[in-house]
């Protein structure tokens, strides 16, 4: 039986500063990794990819990328396609708030002396679209998203800081 898998060609252990986000004192590249997924549930009608770091000093964790209604035919994300080059990303896909207060990708943040992140890379198979729009902060998102999730993968990126 082939498994529901997230993979990248070019992510692969740690973030560099080109996946970084460009703001609070950090200048990064601010660029979204490629990545690419196979063998979703048939019964999947879309998909949604989240970037979340648990490790936070908020004690809540800290939502970097919220992305939904990706459409069932789309199976992959390009470099960047949910950052700097916006004419990558599918039309019909919402990219919601992070917890930066922005849409789209918001990369990893190098606060030192905060000690390892794991960064979870999570998509997600869903029964259904979301009803939502680019206002949805990550939590709304994921009340919302949860009760739809057919399967899951992760990728899950450390960064030392």
């Amino acid at each position: 039986m082939k498994t529901f898998t997230l993979k990248s060609r070019e992510l692969s252990g740690q973030f560099t500063p080109e996946y970084f986000f460009d703001g609070l004192g950090v200048g990064g590249g601010n660029i979204s990794p490629d990545l690419y997924w196979e063998n979703a549930p048939k019964e999947t009608k879309c998909f949604a990819i989240t970037i979340y770091d648990p490790a936070t000093q908020s004690g809540s964790g800290w939502w970097h990328w919220v992305v939904f209604n990706l459409p069932v035919e789309i199976t992959s994300l390009q470099k960047g396609a949910g950052s700097i080059s916006p004419e990558l990303f599918p039309a019909s896909a919402v990219s919601s708030l992070n917890d930066f207060g922005k849409t789209g990708y918001g990369g990893p943040v190098t606060i030192p002396g905060s000690g390892f992140h794991p960064y979870i890379i999570t998509v997600h198979a869903l029964s259904d679209f979301l009803a939502l729009d680019r206002t949805a902060n990550p939590a709304l998102a994921g009340i919302m998203m949860n009760p739809l999730v057919l399967a899951k993968s992760s990728i899950i990126s450390y960064l030392k800081v």
